[in-house]
Protein backbone atom coordinates (compact mmCIF):
# COMPACT_ATOMS: atom_id res chain seq x y z
CA UNK A 1 0.00 0.00 0.00
CA UNK A 2 1.41 3.59 -0.99
CA UNK A 3 2.35 5.41 2.44
CA UNK A 4 0.63 8.89 0.85
CA UNK A 5 1.46 10.11 4.51
CA UNK A 6 5.18 9.81 4.59
CA UNK A 7 5.39 11.93 1.56
CA UNK A 8 3.03 14.77 3.46
CA UNK A 9 5.88 17.31 3.19
CA UNK A 10 6.25 16.83 -0.16
CA UNK A 11 2.73 17.87 -0.59
CA UNK A 12 2.94 20.53 2.11
CA UNK A 13 5.84 21.94 0.27
CA UNK A 14 4.39 22.26 -3.17
CA UNK A 15 1.48 24.01 -1.63
CA UNK A 16 3.88 26.53 -0.07
CA UNK A 17 6.05 26.87 -3.60
CA UNK A 18 2.69 28.36 -5.32
CA UNK A 19 1.97 30.86 -2.71
CA UNK A 20 5.11 31.96 -1.97
CA UNK A 21 5.32 32.89 -5.66
CA UNK A 22 2.09 34.58 -5.96
CA UNK A 23 3.84 36.93 -3.05
CA UNK A 24 6.34 37.18 -4.74
CA UNK A 25 4.63 38.34 -8.22
CA UNK A 26 2.53 40.78 -5.77
CA UNK A 27 5.54 42.41 -4.75
CA UNK A 28 7.09 42.29 -8.33
CA UNK A 29 4.09 43.38 -10.18
CA UNK A 30 1.35 44.68 -7.72
CA UNK A 31 -2.27 44.21 -7.32
CA UNK A 32 -4.22 44.13 -10.87
CA UNK A 33 -7.62 45.43 -9.82
CA UNK A 34 -9.82 46.04 -13.02
CA UNK A 35 -12.12 48.78 -13.34
CA UNK A 36 -15.11 47.37 -11.35
CA UNK A 37 -12.87 48.07 -8.04
CA UNK A 38 -10.54 50.68 -8.98
CA UNK A 39 -13.02 53.08 -10.73
CA UNK A 40 -12.91 54.99 -14.67
CA UNK A 41 -14.50 54.99 -17.74
CA UNK A 42 -15.68 52.24 -19.78
CA UNK A 43 -16.13 52.57 -23.53
CA UNK A 44 -18.43 49.87 -25.58
CA UNK A 45 -18.11 50.22 -29.79
CA UNK A 46 -19.36 48.28 -32.52
CA UNK A 47 -16.95 47.58 -34.79
CA UNK A 48 -17.42 46.40 -38.68
CA UNK A 49 -15.74 42.99 -38.01
CA UNK A 50 -12.71 41.47 -35.52
CA UNK A 51 -10.04 42.28 -38.03
CA UNK A 52 -8.23 44.99 -35.86
CA UNK A 53 -5.64 44.25 -33.48
CA UNK A 54 -5.90 45.79 -29.24
CA UNK A 55 -1.84 46.21 -28.97
CA UNK A 56 -2.31 48.80 -31.79
CA UNK A 57 -5.38 50.87 -30.22
CA UNK A 58 -3.55 50.57 -26.74
CA UNK A 59 -0.54 51.98 -28.39
CA UNK A 60 -1.77 54.49 -30.52
CA UNK A 61 -4.89 55.87 -27.95
CA UNK A 62 -2.14 56.02 -25.11
CA UNK A 63 0.57 58.14 -27.64
CA UNK A 64 -2.66 60.48 -28.76
CA UNK A 65 -3.73 60.85 -25.03
CA UNK A 66 -0.88 60.16 -23.09
CA UNK A 67 -2.81 57.73 -20.81
CA UNK A 68 -2.79 54.31 -20.27
CA UNK A 69 -6.11 52.84 -22.02
CA UNK A 70 -6.41 48.86 -22.21
CA UNK A 71 -8.29 47.65 -24.97
CA UNK A 72 -10.45 43.91 -25.28
CA UNK A 73 -12.03 42.51 -27.76
CA UNK A 74 -15.19 40.92 -27.28
CA UNK A 75 -18.09 39.15 -29.64
CA UNK A 76 -21.78 38.47 -28.78
CA UNK A 77 -24.67 37.25 -30.69
CA UNK A 78 -27.42 39.66 -32.86
CA UNK A 79 -30.70 38.45 -31.07
CA UNK A 80 -32.16 39.26 -34.00
CA UNK A 81 -30.13 37.08 -36.64
CA UNK A 82 -28.74 34.25 -34.24
CA UNK A 83 -25.92 33.33 -37.03
CA UNK A 84 -24.87 37.11 -36.99
CA UNK A 85 -22.08 38.33 -34.73
CA UNK A 86 -21.30 41.57 -33.04
CA UNK A 87 -18.19 42.51 -32.66
CA UNK A 88 -17.21 44.82 -30.11
CA UNK A 89 -14.37 46.79 -28.65
CA UNK A 90 -14.17 47.49 -24.91
CA UNK A 91 -11.86 50.50 -23.39
CA UNK A 92 -11.20 50.40 -19.76
CA UNK A 93 -9.37 53.75 -18.23
CA UNK A 94 -9.33 53.87 -14.75
CA UNK A 95 -9.79 56.67 -12.03
CA UNK A 96 -6.40 58.09 -12.39
CA UNK A 97 -6.63 58.20 -16.14
CA UNK A 98 -9.49 59.77 -16.24
CA UNK A 99 -11.11 61.13 -19.88
CA UNK A 100 -12.68 64.46 -20.21
CA UNK A 101 -15.77 64.77 -22.29
CA UNK A 102 -13.34 65.97 -24.91
CA UNK A 103 -10.97 63.15 -24.72
CA UNK A 104 -14.14 60.59 -25.16
CA UNK A 105 -14.97 62.72 -27.99
CA UNK A 106 -11.35 62.06 -29.68
CA UNK A 107 -11.05 58.76 -28.57
CA UNK A 108 -14.33 57.69 -30.02
CA UNK A 109 -13.53 59.85 -33.51
CA UNK A 110 -10.35 57.77 -33.93
CA UNK A 111 -12.05 54.75 -33.65
CA UNK A 112 -14.35 55.56 -36.03
CA UNK A 113 -12.14 57.12 -39.03
CA UNK A 114 -9.31 55.18 -38.40
CA UNK A 115 -12.25 51.69 -38.54
CA UNK A 116 -14.53 53.10 -40.68
CA UNK A 117 -17.47 52.63 -38.45
CA UNK A 118 -21.29 53.93 -38.89
CA UNK A 119 -23.22 56.32 -37.58
CA UNK A 120 -25.43 54.59 -36.44
CA UNK A 121 -22.85 51.62 -34.28
CA UNK A 122 -23.79 50.77 -31.40
CA UNK A 123 -21.87 52.73 -28.61
CA UNK A 124 -21.56 52.79 -24.60
CA UNK A 125 -20.13 55.36 -22.28
CA UNK A 126 -20.12 54.43 -18.86
CA UNK A 127 -18.57 55.82 -15.69
CA UNK A 128 -17.62 53.02 -12.79
CA UNK A 129 -17.23 54.18 -9.40
CA UNK A 130 -15.29 52.15 -7.15
CA UNK A 131 -17.41 52.34 -4.18
CA UNK A 132 -19.02 49.73 -5.83
CA UNK A 133 -16.77 47.84 -6.26
CA UNK A 134 -15.53 47.92 -2.62
CA UNK A 135 -18.70 47.60 -1.39
CA UNK A 136 -19.12 44.19 -3.37
CA UNK A 137 -15.83 43.18 -1.94
CA UNK A 138 -16.83 43.59 1.91
CA UNK A 139 -19.82 42.15 1.16
CA UNK A 140 -17.85 39.06 -0.64
CA UNK A 141 -15.48 39.29 2.70
CA UNK A 142 -18.82 38.90 5.04
CA UNK A 143 -20.20 35.89 3.29
CA UNK A 144 -16.85 34.59 3.18
CA UNK A 145 -16.70 34.91 7.14
CA UNK A 146 -20.32 33.72 7.36
CA UNK A 147 -19.94 30.59 5.00
CA UNK A 148 -16.69 29.62 7.59
CA UNK A 149 -18.31 30.01 10.72
CA UNK A 150 -21.16 27.90 9.56
CA UNK A 151 -18.70 25.14 8.16
CA UNK A 152 -16.96 24.82 11.30
CA UNK A 153 -20.70 24.48 13.26
CA UNK A 154 -21.17 21.80 10.94
CA UNK A 155 -18.23 19.95 10.31
CA UNK A 156 -17.38 19.72 13.84
CA UNK A 157 -20.93 18.74 15.07
CA UNK A 158 -21.07 16.15 12.08
CA UNK A 159 -17.61 14.84 12.68
CA UNK A 160 -17.60 14.77 16.31
CA UNK A 161 -16.27 11.22 16.84
CA UNK A 162 -13.14 12.27 15.19
CA UNK A 163 -12.85 15.60 17.53
CA UNK A 164 -14.80 17.38 14.86
CA UNK A 165 -13.44 21.07 16.15
CA UNK A 166 -9.88 20.12 14.97
CA UNK A 167 -11.35 18.30 11.52
CA UNK A 168 -13.18 21.72 10.86
CA UNK A 169 -10.23 23.96 11.49
CA UNK A 170 -8.18 21.83 9.14
CA UNK A 171 -11.11 21.70 6.62
CA UNK A 172 -11.42 25.61 6.84
CA UNK A 173 -7.54 25.74 6.50
CA UNK A 174 -7.84 23.96 2.94
CA UNK A 175 -10.33 26.33 1.96
CA UNK A 176 -8.04 29.14 3.12
CA UNK A 177 -5.36 27.24 1.09
CA UNK A 178 -8.04 27.46 -2.31
CA UNK A 179 -8.80 31.34 -2.08
CA UNK A 180 -4.94 31.92 -1.75
CA UNK A 181 -3.68 29.48 -4.28
CA UNK A 182 -6.10 31.31 -6.75
CA UNK A 183 -5.07 34.79 -5.48
CA UNK A 184 -1.24 33.47 -6.24
CA UNK A 185 -2.44 32.66 -9.61
CA UNK A 186 -3.91 36.19 -10.49
CA UNK A 187 -0.44 37.75 -9.11
CA UNK A 188 1.99 36.01 -10.92
CA UNK A 189 0.32 35.99 -14.42
CA UNK A 190 -1.06 39.62 -13.84
CA UNK A 191 -4.60 38.87 -14.14
CA UNK A 192 -7.06 41.87 -12.85
CA UNK A 193 -8.78 41.08 -10.00
CA UNK A 194 -13.02 41.25 -11.20
CA UNK A 195 -16.27 40.34 -10.21
CA UNK A 196 -15.79 37.05 -11.56
CA UNK A 197 -12.82 36.02 -9.30
CA UNK A 198 -15.00 37.00 -6.23
CA UNK A 199 -18.02 34.92 -7.59
CA UNK A 200 -16.03 31.73 -8.32
CA UNK A 201 -13.96 32.10 -4.13
CA UNK A 202 -17.37 31.34 -3.21
CA UNK A 203 -18.36 28.46 -6.20
CA UNK A 204 -14.96 26.71 -5.10
CA UNK A 205 -15.40 26.87 -1.15
CA UNK A 206 -18.44 24.60 -1.12
CA UNK A 207 -17.03 22.34 -4.05
CA UNK A 208 -13.58 21.68 -1.87
CA UNK A 209 -15.50 21.31 1.54
CA UNK A 210 -17.88 18.65 -0.08
CA UNK A 211 -14.15 16.55 -1.62
CA UNK A 212 -12.93 17.34 2.42
CA UNK A 213 -16.21 15.99 3.95
CA UNK A 214 -15.95 12.59 1.40
CA UNK A 215 -12.55 12.00 3.27
CA UNK A 216 -13.40 12.91 6.83
CA UNK A 217 -16.30 10.24 5.99
CA UNK A 218 -14.58 7.53 5.20
CA UNK A 219 -11.63 8.15 8.22
CA UNK A 220 -15.08 8.43 10.35
CA UNK A 221 -16.28 5.01 9.30
CA UNK A 222 -12.71 3.32 9.18
CA UNK A 223 -12.00 4.50 12.96
CA UNK A 224 -14.76 2.04 13.73
CA UNK A 225 -13.65 -0.97 11.74
CA UNK A 226 -9.71 -0.66 11.99
CA UNK A 227 -10.32 -0.26 15.67
CA UNK A 228 -7.00 0.94 17.43
CA UNK A 229 -4.79 1.41 14.08
CA UNK A 230 -2.29 4.41 14.10
CA UNK A 231 -3.53 7.43 12.99
CA UNK A 232 -1.37 7.18 9.90
CA UNK A 233 -2.46 4.05 8.76
CA UNK A 234 -6.27 5.27 9.41
CA UNK A 235 -5.68 8.29 7.36
CA UNK A 236 -3.27 6.86 4.20
CA UNK A 237 -6.26 4.36 4.38
CA UNK A 238 -9.14 6.51 4.01
CA UNK A 239 -7.44 8.62 1.05
CA UNK A 240 -6.36 5.47 -0.60
CA UNK A 241 -9.70 4.57 -0.54
CA UNK A 242 -11.00 7.84 -1.63
CA UNK A 243 -8.48 8.69 -4.19
CA UNK A 244 -9.99 7.78 -7.32
CA UNK A 245 -13.29 8.96 -6.90
CA UNK A 246 -12.13 12.36 -5.81
CA UNK A 247 -9.32 12.22 -8.64
CA UNK A 248 -12.05 11.55 -11.35
CA UNK A 249 -14.57 13.63 -9.95
CA UNK A 250 -12.38 16.91 -10.42
CA UNK A 251 -11.55 15.61 -13.78
CA UNK A 252 -14.99 15.31 -14.56
CA UNK A 253 -15.72 18.77 -13.62
CA UNK A 254 -12.49 20.01 -15.29
CA UNK A 255 -13.48 18.75 -18.43
CA UNK A 256 -16.40 20.51 -18.69
CA UNK A 257 -14.95 24.12 -17.00
CA UNK A 258 -12.35 23.90 -19.58
CA UNK A 259 -14.63 23.33 -22.06
CA UNK A 260 -16.53 26.52 -21.56
CA UNK A 261 -13.23 28.00 -21.31
CA UNK A 262 -12.28 27.60 -24.43
CA UNK A 263 -15.98 28.15 -26.16
CA UNK A 264 -15.40 31.68 -24.54
CA UNK A 265 -11.81 32.76 -25.90
CA UNK A 266 -12.92 30.82 -29.48
CA UNK A 267 -15.86 33.66 -29.44
CA UNK A 268 -14.19 36.30 -26.72
CA UNK A 269 -16.82 35.93 -24.78
CA UNK A 270 -14.63 38.18 -21.62
CA UNK A 271 -17.34 37.58 -18.92
CA UNK A 272 -16.88 33.64 -19.12
CA UNK A 273 -13.57 33.75 -19.53
CA UNK A 274 -13.42 35.51 -16.19
CA UNK A 275 -14.99 33.60 -14.38
CA UNK A 276 -14.14 29.74 -15.63
CA UNK A 277 -10.41 30.50 -15.42
CA UNK A 278 -10.53 31.36 -11.67
CA UNK A 279 -12.57 27.78 -11.43
CA UNK A 280 -10.46 26.05 -13.52
CA UNK A 281 -7.56 26.91 -10.46
CA UNK A 282 -9.68 26.94 -8.09
CA UNK A 283 -11.48 23.29 -8.61
CA UNK A 284 -7.84 21.47 -9.14
CA UNK A 285 -6.54 23.28 -5.78
CA UNK A 286 -9.80 22.12 -4.03
CA UNK A 287 -9.15 18.74 -5.04
CA UNK A 288 -5.65 18.79 -4.17
CA UNK A 289 -6.41 20.46 -0.66
CA UNK A 290 -8.61 17.93 0.30
CA UNK A 291 -6.10 15.39 -0.34
CA UNK A 292 -2.88 16.41 0.37
CA UNK A 293 -3.37 19.18 2.65
CA UNK A 294 -6.86 18.81 5.04
CA UNK A 295 -6.29 15.34 6.06
CA UNK A 296 -2.76 14.99 6.46
CA UNK A 297 -2.90 18.29 8.97
CA UNK A 298 -5.71 16.80 10.61
CA UNK A 299 -3.27 13.53 11.26
CA UNK A 300 -0.58 15.74 12.54
CA UNK A 301 -2.92 17.69 15.14
CA UNK A 302 -4.11 14.33 16.40
CA UNK A 303 -0.79 13.16 16.59
CA UNK A 304 0.32 16.01 18.33
CA UNK A 305 -2.21 15.99 20.56
CA UNK A 306 -1.85 12.17 21.79
CA UNK A 307 1.82 12.99 22.54
CA UNK A 308 0.71 15.93 24.70
CA UNK A 309 -1.17 13.51 26.50
CA UNK A 310 1.29 11.24 27.03
CA UNK A 311 3.95 13.47 28.61
CA UNK A 312 0.54 14.51 30.85
CA UNK A 313 0.29 10.61 32.07
CA UNK A 314 4.30 10.64 32.39
CA UNK A 315 4.68 13.23 34.69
Amino acid sequence: MINLMAKRYWFFAASIAVILAGFIGLFINGLELDIQFQGGTVLQIQMNDENFETSDIEAKLGSILNKTILAQKLQTYNPDSEADKINLLMLKVSKDNALTDEEINNVVAFIRDTYNITDNAQMQVESVEPVIGQEMMRKAFTAFLLASALIVVYVWWRFSVMSGLSAALMALLALVHDAVVMFSVYTIFRIPINEAFVAAILTIIGYSLNDTIIIYDRIRENSRLLGKAQIEELVNRSILQSLSRSINTVITVLFCIITVYVFASVNNIQMLKDFSLPLIVGLASGGYSSIFVASPLWMMWKNSQRKKRIKVKKA
